[in-house]
């Protein structure tokens, strides 16, 4: 994960890390939070960065019901727990950031997306991308799709 992350723009990277320690989260619930302050100043180092991370990290963390419940509600035949701990942590991320943040929606939906284009698979950044386009516009939008009728 280490070489992916060489290129990466600071909010970029300070995301990538920020999805690092989710999957961390949900691969060991037992993880101290207590900790993920001194990865982000020795993974981001620059202040800013760090500050933005922590928001990032704490807001999701903070939402994640709420959150899960809104991906939830717009996914079709795919609960959280089947998806690939990656994709489901770059969709928190990206949920989080339509929702709770000034972040351009295109912007949020863009950067979850290379997230999981990043550390998913092949099949990682247009599955996200098309869950957190559906929740934009249904949610954010208030776009629901109506049933159509046969």
């Amino acid at each position: 994960m280490g070489d992916a992350m060489e290129h990466m723009s600071g909010r970029r990277k300070a995301r990538a890390v920020v999805l690092q320690i989710l999957y961390q989260d949900d691969l060991n619930p037992q993880h101290n939070p207590a900790d993920d302050e001194q990865t982000l100043r020795q993974r981001l180092r620059h202040p800013e960065l760090v500050r933005f991370a922590s928001e990032l990290l704490n807001g999701v963390r903070k939402f994640r019901q709420e959150l899960d419940a809104k991906i939830g509600a717009v996914t079709e035949n795919w609960s959280l727990s089947r998806m690939a701990v990656t994709d489901r942590n770059a969709l928190r991320i990206g949920a989080y950031e339509l929702l709770y943040t000034d972040v351009p929606p295109q912007v949020a939906i863009d950067e979850a997306v290379e997230l999981a284009k990043t550390f998913g698979t092949q099949q990682s950044g247009p599955f996200v991308n098309g869950i957190l386009d559906r929740l934009y516009r249904d949610i954010v939008l208030g776009c629901a799709r109506t049933p159509e009728k046969s």
